[in-house]
């Protein structure tokens, strides 16, 4: 019994771990000053989440994955703009979404908009097959570019 208890202490808290270990934020403003104050870059996800097939397969095959989130704590301010069709969102965060496409022009999901620590638009990407290491590859380009 006490290894049994010992085994599931051990699983939840691994659990509790990978459920934290990327922090998606919903508001560029705050986005960006985090982002100022520890000179990263701010990456716009613009995603369907729970309706575009692509959108899901980068979730699946980069977001999720160790190597990313490790890429991204050091590196990224992660901002997620989502319009989803089937979970309920404030309308002050649609609203919010909604400005946030029409600024940067989106046309189709997913779109990542990469901003520099000032806000300057650093780049734009898109859903690539080849996983973690491809993607970072991208973010990487637009990280060296001044």
């Amino acid at each position: 019994m006490k290894i049994l208890a010992i085994g599931l202490l051990t699983g939840l808290t691994l659990w509790e771990a990978r459920g934290e270990e990327l922090k998606w934020l919903t508001d560029l403003p705050k986005a960006q000053a985090q982002a100022r104050a520890q000179h990263k870059m701010v990456m716009l996800d613009f995603t369907g989440s729970d309706w575009c097939p692509a959108c899901i397969r980068l979730n699946k095959e980069v977001f999720s994955q160790p190597e990313f989130a490790d890429y991204a704590k050091q590196n990224l301010v992660l901002v997620e703009v989502d319009f989803p069709r089937n979970k309920e969102q404030p309308e002050s965060l649609k609203k919010a979404n909604q400005a946030l496409q029409e600024k940067y022009k989106i046309d189709g999901f997913p779109t990542i908009i990469v901003l520099d620590a000032n806000g300057k638009k650093r780049g734009q990407l898109d859903y690539e097959p080849g996983g973690p290491k491809a993607f970072i590859a991208e973010l990487e380009k637009l990280r060296s570019h001044t």
